[in-house]
């Protein structure tokens, strides 16, 4: 045991300088954290490593990211997890969880008293100035009345060690509070990797928690229906914590919406759905506060819907948490809260909280000028870290100029002492090492007061000696565990006991804009996949034809590579009359396959394809998400090739297009008809059908001399996975009239042009009825065209050349009007089910900024 701890805890006992949470000032373990250290020792350094990765592991498989803006790994950075939880006592808990109550309720009273009767400032509570200069504070806001006991219904607060070893509250999170998904998928990580920690710890499970928070979301309606419509409004994918708002769409059962996808019609809330327009009780939102609304708000918010605020004033809509909640998240109300709880609940504060100095007060302001290195300085505006200033690190110049700044707008700052967070152990490359960090915990609104999460999320700083806390700074998270001396149930129970029985009942209530994503899913897979087995075909070609002898210039790898063009439109590309082009293939072919700038590339295809299945995360199970991050570790890798050769590119697809008909099949798999996967399949058949008519007409109009066509024949053959079974099904040579039998005729055959195009009908015709609209009767004519079209084929006038063209002109003919036929129908489906009114605009410009 003294060798693995020698080796574990290297450097950890003698690098704690601040306040460790798993140290005593005499340098030994904690009571609270022996059996964690015991546990961890047990389970050794090198499992401890192996541990580590399965959950890294783990978290990447399953999906879980935080967008970290600007990043140049990309967008969708992983999680990060360390193995080491951070525990607490319940016996410290018990008093922390008395003071977020009471933080709460006090916060919950400031928002009615500041947007209703302000007795705050009539009695001089808080300075008038520190509310006014603040932007969360929305006059459009002001005396909007609610049917909710308690109007801030989600609470927030950010904890760190105080120099007098207590938790202290740090900051007061409002709007949208995040990292409750976090936390709740951090507890499964942990447990399900490594449940050798848990051995004689009883941990507090938080599933009362989100109970709790489950049935606020219920009861929370304005009107006693019995089965309220509850959404998640969500900014979209690019948010940094998009995840979440997936992941509890998920957990919850209540549909992920975006902006677009409501609208306000006489003062109620309506979700577009593909048969029309729902109504809505509950919104959960993520969205700031003044994105929400762009009529009475900020006029260039795409984020939220126009109209809202009334609906919310009509109480006929309830917002979590109420649109200008903002307000409490103002760093210039800390200074009061002492005096503030006194106000309202005749209390002293629970929870210490940092010292601040709001420097409109002329006391306060000489008190922090005169010595200025020893605060931090904030901008009671923003909470932005660019808008943070640590003074001790400031030059001399900085200093004046901040000085001079805070003379001239004294009520747009505050100053708060320094505190240094405290240390816990993070396992960190086979040893032990302390960390400073912080906790975010959650309060629920209930009747009798607030539900508080027993845990939370942890942020770890990145480095040793780093200050700040933060993910987006490429800070780490820990499970946050409540420990008793109890027995604790280990079951983590999550049964809604009511709930929104059928949130999205069938086909039409999905969300037009979930069914647009799921429709476009479709089409780029579908190009994607069929793009990736032509071009596989004929890198097949350019091995066989140097197998042979034959140079790249041969005329049937001449018509391959100008079909290449053709099929996925990335003109000019072998079109053009460069003749390097066609001397050396492979550079066009690669440029097609990685260059995601290349319209109508493979890695375009599959970039969009991205985009729409990331705004679909909650749809998706997780074992497609392991297969796509497979498919996209594939992508990733060829891109760092040196050297690109025929063999590595068909390899290449060999790999992927498994990995995409694998990812299809999960597809169906795992999605409801009545949650979307309708529009799936159609837009998976349009661009099918489509690209399949290309394909034909790029390689089936010619009339070409005997050998050169059986080339040219079997080549199509291959790209369509259909030459074993014509040879089956017509064992003879390979002839024009069999094969357009066989891919364009054939009524049995799931491959045939006919029996996708009847199968698209037939999918279509599935569709919601819209009270006779137009359009959707445009949709079915369109189809019922095709259909007809295709039934009135005659094989003899396809199969007739044209003298003077050397074409079959009347083949091209019927390809080229189902071509432009499937297009209107694709523009009629979005026209009709996805297509969104234009935003409406304010009369006046309110100038609101963030």
């Amino acid at each position: 045991m003294k060798t693995k701890t020698k080796t574990l805890f290297e450097n950890y006992f003698s690098a704690s300088k601040s306040y460790d949470e798993l140290l005593t000032s005499k340098m030994s373990i904690k009571d609270n954290w022996k059996t964690l250290s015991k546990n961890i020792l047990n389970i050794g350094p090198e499992n401890l490593a192996i541990k580590q990765t399965e959950i890294n592991w783990l978290l990447a498989e399953n999906g879980v990211t935080y967008n970290v803006y600007n990043d140049p790994n990309g967008l969708n950075r992983p999680w990060d997890l360390n193995i080491v939880p951070y525990i607490i006592h319940q016996n410290e808990w018990n008093q922390v969880e008395k003071g977020i109550q009471q933080r709460a309720e006090i916060l919950n009273l400031v928002l009615k008293d500041l947007y209703g009767n302000r007795a705050l400032l009539k009695n001089g509570i808080i300075p008038p100035e520190a509310i006014y200069a603040h932007s969360g504070f929305l006059r459009a806001c002001d005396q909007i009345q609610y049917k909710n006991a308690k109007q801030l219904s989600i609470y927030a607060a950010d904890l760190a060690r105080g120099p007098d070893g207590r938790l202290w509250v740090v900051n007061d999170r409002t709007q949208a509070p995040s990292g409750m998904g976090y936390a709740l998928e951090n507890r499964f990580s942990t447990s399900k990797i490594i449940p050798e920690l848990y051995t004689d710890i009883n941990v507090a499970q938080p599933s009362n928690f989100f109970n709790d928070f489950n049935t606020l979301l219920q009861n929370s309606a304005c009107t006693n229906v019995e089965s309220p419509m509850v959404v998640i409004l969500t900014p979209g994918p690019h948010n940094e914590t998009y995840f979440e708002h997936s992941y509890l769409s998920s957990f919850l059962g209540y549909p992920l919406v975006k902006g677009n996808d409501l609208v306000v019609r006489h003062g109620k809330v309506w979700l577009k759905s593909l048969k029309g327009l729902k109504q809505i009780d509950v919104i959960l939102r993520r969205i700031d506060d003044t994105f929400m609304d762009p009529l009475e708000l900020r006029e260039d918010s795409y984020l939220g819907v126009a109209g809202l605020l009334e609906a919310v004033r009509l109480q006929n809509v309830t917002i979590i948490n109420p649109i200008g909640s903002g307000i409490l998240e103002n760093p210039a109300l800390i200074p009061f809260m002492e005096n503030i709880c006194k106000y309202f609940l005749d209390e002293e504060l629970i929870l210490p909280q940092i010292a601040s100095w709001w420097c409109g007060q002329e006391k306060e302001r000489k008190h922090v000028l005169a010595d200025l290195p020893s605060f931090v300085v904030k901008r009671i505006d923003k909470s932005h870290r660019e808008h943070i200033y640590f003074c001790e690190f400031l030059d001399k110049k900085a200093l004046k100029n901040l000085k001079k700044e805070i003379l001239q707008y004294p009520y747009k700052f505050v100053a708060q002492e320094k505190i240094s967070f405290s240390t816990a152990p993070n396992y960190i490359k086979n040893l032990l090492e302390p960390r400073k960090i912080s906790c975010r915990t959650f309060a629920i609104a209930k009747d009798d007061g607030y539900s508080v999460m027993p845990g939370g999320l942890v942020r770890v700083a990145p480095e040793r000696e780093e200050l700040f806390v933060s993910n987006q700074r490429g800070g780490t998270s820990k499970d946050f565990w409540v420990i008793n001396d109890k027995p604790q149930p280990n079951l983590q129970n999550y049964s809604w006991s009511k709930t929104n029985s059928s949130p999205s009942i069938d086909i039409n209530d999905v969300p037009s804009s979930t069914a647009e994503n799921l429709f476009w899913s479709g089409r780029y897979i579908g190009r994607a996949l069929i793009t990736a087995r032509y071009l596989r075909m004929v890198l097949s070609q350019m091995t066989h034809a140097q197998y042979n002898d034959r140079k790249p210039e041969s005329e049937s790898l001449k018509i391959l590579f100008q079909s290449i063009t053709k099929i996925t439109s990335t003109f000019p590309g072998f079109m053009t009359e460069d003749e390097d082009v066609l001397k050396n293939p492979l550079n066009e072919i690669k440029d097609i396959i990685i260059d995601e700038n290349k319209i109508g590339s493979f890695a375009q295809s599959m970039q969009s394809f991205h985009f729409s299945y990331y705004a679909l995360r909650n749809l998706w199970s997780r074992d497609m998400w392991r297969v796509f991050d497979g498919i996209e570790k594939h992508i990733k890798n060829l891109k760092k090739e040196e050297n690109y050769t025929v063999y590595k590119l068909t390899s290449f697809f060999d790999k992927i297009i498994t990995r995409l008909i694998a990812f299809m099949a999960l597809t169906e798999q795992s999605i409801l008809v009545r949650q979307g996967l309708l529009l799936y399949f159609i837009g998976l058949q349009i661009e099918t059908s489509a690209m399949n008519i290309e394909k034909f007409r790029a390689l089936l109009i010619v009339n070409y001399d005997e050998e050169l066509e059986y080339e040219i024949l079997e080549s199509l053959l291959n790209s369509h996975e259909s030459l074993n079974i014509y040879r089956y099904s017509y064992n003879s040579y390979l002839s024009i009239e069999n094969v357009i039998n066989l891919i364009i005729l054939d009524k049995e055959y799931s491959r045939s042009l006919t029996c996708q195009l009847h199968r698209l009908k037939k999918d279509i015709d599935k569709l919601p009825a819209t009270n006779k609209n137009a359009e959707l009767t445009l949709c079915q004519e369109k189809m019922n065209l095709v259909i007809s079209k295709m039934e009135s084929l005659d094989l003899e006038d396809m199969l007739e050349i044209d003298q003077k063209s050397n074409m079959r002109q009347n083949l091209d003919d019927l390809l080229s009007d189902l071509s432009e036929l499937l297009h209107t129908t694709s523009m009629s489906i979005s026209d009709t089910y996805f297509n969104h009114s234009q935003p409406q605009k304010q009369l006046v410009n309110r100038n609101i900024t963030n």
